[in-house]
């Protein structure tokens, strides 16, 4: 689990949800007129916006901003190097049964086919797309959240109209003016809260989620690329090492 998203998300929610209580209460700024507006028209939104495959996902997605999956960049490099090691030590078929039981199945397709004889292009090629499309899929992802953020905002807006249309045309009801002046302001300010707490942000660490997927892809293609050439153990290990910032790059031979 990522605490730093788990903890900002409670952590806004609780400062503001304890300023409302401190304040006139928490149940003035309750208004379902309003969350209908805002919450339902920018969910209708984006049932225009994305196809419904992409929709039904979508708290699985916000689930990967919540818990991530981890991938040890680390223990990558070690078992890259081991694999080369053993490559370089008893041939590459040595590996069948490593390729056969890995669990990262990037990894096993990779390895797979360089046990299978493949061409090294025929490998790069056939990797290089599926990094490719699979971080073009995440990026649809995040941007339905960084949509949600722009048609929250703007359904917002559009209560506050719809609020201000209906207080103007009760002006002589003292005791309308109230509850339409309520939709006009907390439209805006469910808006800006589902733009700002749940939309924007998660957007944003989808997209860093995104980059370090792509990372140790492009980490493990190397290390494929370099086992099936037959390169020095030691070499892998340099070349692998500088995916990483210069504080994390530990070597085994050392």
């Amino acid at each position: 689990m990522d605490l730093g998203t788990v903890i900002g998300m409670v952590l806004i929610l609780g400062l503001l949800f304890s300023s409302m209580a401190m304040g006139v209460g928490i149940g003035a700024y309750v208004d379902v007129p309003s969350a209908l507006i805002v919450i339902g028209g920018s969910i209708g939104a984006l049932l225009i916006s994305f196809k419904m495959e992409t929709m039904k996902q979508f708290t699985k997605i916000f689930m990967i901003a919540i818990k991530p999956p981890q991938e040890d960049k680390a223990e990558l490099i070690k078992k890259l190097v081991e694999f080369a090691t053993s490559a370089r030590r008893d041939g590459i078929l040595s590996l069948e049964a490593a390729a056969n039981s890995e669990e990262n199945e990037f990894l096993k397709k990779g390895l797979s086919m360089a046990v299978d004889g493949n061409e090294p292009d025929a490998i790069r090629e056939l990797l290089e797309i599926e990094t490719d499309q699979t971080s073009t899929r995440h990026k649809v992802h995040a941007s339905v959240f960084d949509q949600w953020a722009g048609l929250a905002g703007a359904m917002g807006m559009i209560g506050t109209l719809i609020g201000l249309v209906a207080m103007l045309l009760n002006m002589a009801d003292p005791s309308a003016i109230g509850p339409s002046m309520a939709v006009a302001l907390l439209t805006t300010m469910y808006g800006a809260m589902i733009g700002n707490i749940f939309g924007t942000p998660v957007a944003n660490i989808l997209n860093i989620r995104n980059d370090e997927e792509t990372l140790v892809k492009e980490m493990i293609l190397e290390g494929i690329m370099s086992i099936q050439a037959g390169d020095n153990p030691r070499t892998l290990e340099g070349k692998l090492l500088s995916f990483l910032p210069p504080n994390e790059r530990v070597s085994q031979f050392d």
